[in-house]
């Protein structure tokens, strides 16, 4: 599976969930971020009790995240239809755009432009990853999901584990790999090499995450000494602090480690590099609204299941920041995602889907309550 975000396939999935959604009575509408919002109405007016995740993937996986989101959405909607069941409110599914953020460098951008965390004009002016060179706004175009509505919850109101991206640029010197002896380089390369490790060893010490997906080596050829080089570097934490904390000790070891002032046993000491960095993606830890996870708990009964923080990031964070909002996890085999072996099986979609239905009911009589009947 690869469905990357605003491709010709995500196109097809996104005509799709719309078709479906509108053959089971519900409206669909568009923002200006493609975010699709489908909502069946209820006995009442207001903002929609909504389900819903994403349809794009990473290049190569998976099947399952968010796809199966957005699936189980659909599946409770047809549910609803097939059954002549009334909701006090109305009820929907959302799909989100470029959530994996693999084409587009932020992930969540379109759920945080809904949420006004990003500006519109940043997201529209995102570059793809790679050669291709186009933005967000030029691709929406293309496939035809520039929707007119404003991308706001003010617009389309609606009733997680911190992290932060980076990317990090070395600066050298270009040289000759034949005419320049170790101690005259400035080798952006190596460098970049120590400084990828030092963030695993200090990830390690905090109890956290440090990963690197990214790296571009100028000029990349077999006989030059590379005098430039970018890299993306994704750290996490359950905690902010902890975070922080491991955010200034990379900036301490990164500045030593690319100045020659600590280096390994053996090492020859080249030319100093310099090294920036830039914040691409912030996310902070998110604590769920307590009344949402009280309807998925209630949902669970009588199944096997856990609470449980998420390590990674999800379109619920921004969507927390303007709706009372909690998640559901189905479990993957082996624990596998974006990878092409992510496998979920047949039961635990199953009772994913009837968690997901049955926490929004109860949200939306936990609503009737509320307003009173």
């Amino acid at each position: 599976m690869s469905r990357l975000a605003l491709s010709d396939a995500d196109k097809h999935a996104r005509d799709w969930f719309a078709a479906t959604a509108r053959s089971l009575g519900c409206s669909v509408r568009v923002d200006a971020m493609g975010n699709t919002f489908a909502v069946r109405p209820g006995r009442r007016s207001g903002p929609p009790t909504c389900a819903g995740s994403h349809l794009d993937t990473q290049p190569t996986g998976g099947r399952y995240d968010g796809i199966l989101g957005v699936c189980a959405g659909v599946e409770m909607l047809r549910v609803l239809q097939e059954e002549g069941a009334e909701t006090e409110f109305p009820v929907g599914v959302v799909n989100w755009t470029n959530e994996e953020g693999a084409r587009f460098p932020i992930s969540m951008v379109s759920s945080g432009v809904w949420a006004g965390a990003i500006p519109l004009e940043t997201a529209h002016g995102l570059r793809e990853v790679g050669t291709g060179g186009h933005t967000m706004r030029q691709e929406l175009e293309r496939i035809g999901y520039l929707g007119e509505m404003e991308a706001s919850y003010k617009a389309m109101p609606i009733a997680v584990q911190a992290y932060r991206w980076h990317t990090i640029t070395v600066r050298g010197r270009d040289s000759h790999t034949g005419t320049t002896a170790l101690a005259h380089r400035a080798d952006a390369l190596l460098t970049a090499a120590k400084l990828i490790l030092a963030s695993h060893r200090i990830a390690a010490a905090h109890g956290g995450l440090a990963s690197t997906g990214i790296l571009n080596p100028d000029p990349s050829s077999v006989n030059t000494v590379p005098g430039l080089v970018t890299f993306s570097l994704d750290i996490r934490h359950p905690d902010d602090a902890t975070l922080q904390r491991m955010e200034v000790g990379m900036q301490s070891a990164f500045a030593a480690l690319a100045s020659g002032a600590q280096r390994a046993e053996g090492e020859v000491r080249g030319r100093p590099c310099a090294v920036e960095w830039r914040l691409d993606a912030p996310s902070p830890a998110v604590v769920f609204d307590a009344e949402c996870v009280r309807c998925v708990r209630e949902s669970c009964a009588g199944l096997e299941s856990v609470e449980m923080r998420s390590g990674a990031g999800h379109d619920s964070v921004f969507t927390s920041r303007r709706a009372p909002t909690a998640m559901v996890f189905v479990p993957c085999r082996d624990g596998v995602s974006h990878n092409p072996a992510e496998y979920c099986g047949k039961e635990d979609c199953a009772n994913g889907a009837q968690v997901l239905m049955g926490a929004v009911l109860r949200y939306d009589a936990f609503r009737r309550g509320r307003a009173g009947a």
